[in-house]
């Protein structure tokens, strides 16, 4: 299975690297426009092979797209990062641009791939991404709601002082800051409701770090981060290539699920060899489908903002 990664920077290595570790593809390609970047990164994974013990071969290739053909999955992390102080909403007019001729050449030599949106604001890009190219909806999927969902889950188990992985937790909704959605009634450890273990306040305070989860990091270190979500991304490429079909959150088409259409949005999705296999109905309270409701609409104003830019 061959997988090609679209901008070889922090994220876009780290997914290489994970998905390479990992032996969750035979074949990585990292893209980048920056000569002799991506070629320098996948040599230094590669070069992990012997001291980790896997068998993935990883290439790379500065702007050249046929060494990206008959792609199982691309990945599309090109944009540029945001910056301290910097909305996701804010990236939209540069971004757009980038991500549309990405895409555009993917297609031209892996015209059956699946793809994976990274690039900032996710939501948007993921609905541009479809709406350029006219594919089935089941094969364009935003990668944001894995990675929200794995910040809840992250506090969670602090404010718990348990096991990461014992908790199951998801956030729905719009990938940003005021418009992701933990869904703090339904999370368990090991399955049971944490409002078992947790007060109202402090869950209250678990679902805001997890909405500022972005910003916070990006305040710390000056830029975006790059481990939970190249990981993110790992994770989500898995469970296609291996047909795992793992109930992941993921921006993607809704045409009436959730009350919402014509909009790529986060909801729980079966995730499997054909990309979204399904979306599942979560039964919301109204409390949690009025948030949702309003997370739309934010996400709907930054669509508009762009087909205003595309004219």
């Amino acid at each position: 299975m061959k997988v090609s990664i679209i901008g070889a920077g922090n994220v876009g290595a780290t997914c290489a690297d994970v998905i390479s570790y990992r032996g969750i593809a035979s074949e990585v390609v990292l893209l980048d426009i920056k000569e002799g970047f991506a070629e320098g990164k996948a040599l230094d994974i590669m070069q992990c092979a012997t001291n980790t013990g896997f068998n993935t071969t990883v290439s790379g290739v500065t702007n050249d797209y046929s060494k990206t053909a008959n792609s199982d999955v691309v990945v599309v992390t090109s944009g540029i990062p945001r910056k301290p102080g910097m909305t996701r909403e804010e990236l939209i007019g540069i971004n757009a641009g980038i991500v549309k001729s990405v895409v555009e050449s993917v297609l031209e030599y892996s015209p059956n791939t699946i793809f994976v949106i990274v690039a900032n604001p996710m939501d948007t890009m993921t609905y541009l991404t479809l709406k350029s190219t006219g594919l089935a909806k089941n094969r364009v999927i935003g990668m944001g709601g894995a990675l929200d969902s794995s910040r809840f889950r992250t506090y969670l188990g602090l404010a718990l002082d348990k096991p990461v992985n014992d908790i199951s937790a998801m956030v729905i909704g719009g990938h940003g800051d005021t418009t992701m959605i933990p869904l703090t009634r339904l999370a368990s450890y090991n399955g049971i409701p944490v409002t078992q273990f947790l007060s109202a306040d402090v869950l209250e305070k678990v679902a805001a770090d997890t909405m500022v989860g972005g910003a916070t990091l990006t305040g710390l270190l000056g830029t975006s981060a790059w481990y939970a979500p190249g990981a993110s991304v790992a994770f989500l490429v898995d469970s296609i290539l291996n047909n795992q079909r793992k109930m992941i959150a993921c921006s993607v088409y809704v045409e009436g699920e959730y009350g919402q259409s014509d909009i790529c949005i986060g909801v729980p999705c079966i995730i499997g060899k054909n990309g979204v296999e399904e979306i599942i109905d979560i039964k919301l309270n109204e409390g949690e489908k009025a948030l949702f409701a309003k997370s739309a609409v934010a996400v709907r104003q930054m669509n508009d903002a762009l087909k205003s830019i595309l004219g």
